[in-house]
């Protein structure tokens, strides 16, 4: 589990600093929107382009990933008919739907699926699946749902997914990728180079946001964010097994691989989501940071159980 505390410490590490910047007031008033409008409009589309530009599509086809994306699916819509029924509104349900389930696949999959499973190419397909799918659906339900979307004619409305940069940036990565063409290396770099800022940029724009914040799990957005909470710690991992072992009878190498995916905590450029259309916003931290937290202590029993 070395690999799992090692990645916790460097995401903690990187906030800490951003809580720092907060408490010095280092970035002005306005640092913490200047990150996520960075994050936002230029480094997370610049990194996703690279990132799926070199992928491998073929990867998005498994049992797999299949229970992978069942389970997510059934752990938005408990999120769902939660926000609808106590009244949550649509764009604090889509945040809080999106943390239920949309997992770190990144920063701290990558180095999870090398120490606990062996294989960094395991967390691929997830990736695919929530570049290609969850974010643009997502993202558009978020713009639609925003103010300003009333005053849309048809037309703008329709394109809306294409209009968004996170998602044009993931579309035009995988256009490369289906055409097999190999971006040069004078067109690759710059993008490579600014999509580095992105996850630096979040993390630091998560840590800001937390100087003077109350403690987690409590006041207006207690309910939603315990609900949140409770459904990607132990619900999604559960949900996992339970389909990967009764339906799809994988063996169990391949359930160990899909329930450490389920059980990554929620990913902190939900934050950066939340923060850009002002919705959820502190439904989305405190749901990454008590996530991120149990994440340790869950991804040690499913190791023990199933490892």
């Amino acid at each position: 589990m070395g690999g799992v505390i090692t990645g916790f410490a460097i995401i903690a590490s990187v906030i800490g600093t951003g809580y720092l910047l907060g408490r010095r007031g280092s970035l002005g008033e306005n640092g913490r929107e200047v990150l996520t409008k960075l994050a936002f409009h230029v480094a997370t589309p610049a990194l996703l382009f690279v990132t799926l530009a070199q992928a491998d599509l073929t990867l998005v086809f498994s049992p797999s990933l299949l229970v992978t994306a069942l389970s997510t699916l059934a752990v938005a819509a408990i999120f769902v008919t939660l926000g609808v029924l106590r009244g949550w509104g649509v764009g604090r349900t889509t945040i809080g739907a999106l943390c239920s389930s949309y997992v770190n696949a990144g920063n701290l999959g990558i180095p999870i699926a090398v120490y606990v499973l062996g294989d960094a190419s395991l967390v691929a397909p997830v990736l695919l699946l929530q570049q290609l799918t969850i974010t643009p659906v997502a993202l558009t339900v978020l713009d639609l749902a925003a103010p300003a979307a009333q005053r849309r004619t048809v037309w703008q409305r329709v394109t809306t997914p294409f209009r968004n940069p996170v998602v044009a940036g993931s579309l035009s990565g995988v256009a490369v990728a289906a055409s097999g063409w190999s971006v040069p290396v004078t067109l690759l770099e710059p993008a490579t180079l600014i999509g580095n800022m992105a996850v630096p940029a979040v993390l630091l724009a998560f840590g800001i946001s937390l100087r003077g914040s109350a403690l987690p799990g409590r006041g207006p957005e207690r309910w939603p964010v315990l609900a949140s909470v409770a459904l990607k710690s132990v619900v999604h991992p559960l949900i996992a097994w339970v389909i990967a072992a009764g339906v799809f009878r994988l063996d169990a190498t391949e359930q160990l691989n899909v329930v450490v995916t389920a059980a990554l905590p929620a990913a902190q450029n939900l934050f950066t989501y939340a923060s850009r259309y002002a919705t959820g916003v502190r439904l989305a931290r405190e749901s990454i940071l008590l996530s991120t937290i149990l994440a340790v202590p869950t991804l040690t029993v499913i190791a023990a159980l199933l490892g």
